[in-house]
């Protein structure tokens, strides 16, 4: 598949879309939300939306950052895996829910439960990120973005 409008033609026209959106991930450093966890966020919420552009970046920067591939392989299935987390986990069923909220409404258990984890602040923060790459995924699906294949 071919891309319908290349990245830098589109950063190149609308600058202001990498700087207000680079601007939701700038996470405050009293705010504890590790990137570890933001890393498997954005590759969740990723994987959701069909973004294989993103999945891709979001799954190799999860690497260098020290996330194991044997987590990284079985993400999709968290409910089922032992391997993360009560804190990963309240993020990742906030993430499934922001991300489908179009599909069900937001339970109120998911909701107190990440706000538990998180604190207040952390819970806000998590939910810029989550606006944050929902909209990459967007950008990406829509215009055919492709990953850098080895």
């Amino acid at each position: 598949m071919q891309p319908r409008i290349s990245s830098s033609s589109l950063y190149r026209q609308c600058p202001r879309l990498i700087t207000h959106l680079t601007a939701l991930g700038d996470v405050p450093e009293q705010v504890a939300i590790s990137p570890q966890l933001l890393h498997l966020v954005r590759l969740r919420a990723s994987q959701l939306n069909g973004c294989g552009f993103c999945q891709h970046m979001h799954a190799d920067e999860a690497r260098q950052g020290g996330e194991a591939q044997e987590r990284l392989d079985v993400l999709a299935a968290w409910r089922e895996i032992s391997g993360f987390s009560d804190q990963e986990r309240a993020a990742l069923a906030w993430t499934e829910a922001l991300t489908l909220i179009s599909q069900k409404p937001i339970d109120e258990t998911v909701f107190q439960a990440a706000k538990a984890a998180l604190g207040e602040a952390g819970l806000i923060e998590l939910s810029a990120i989550i606006v944050q790459i929902n909209s990459w995924n967007r950008i990406a699906v829509g215009f055919g973005f492709q990953p850098g294949m080895k």
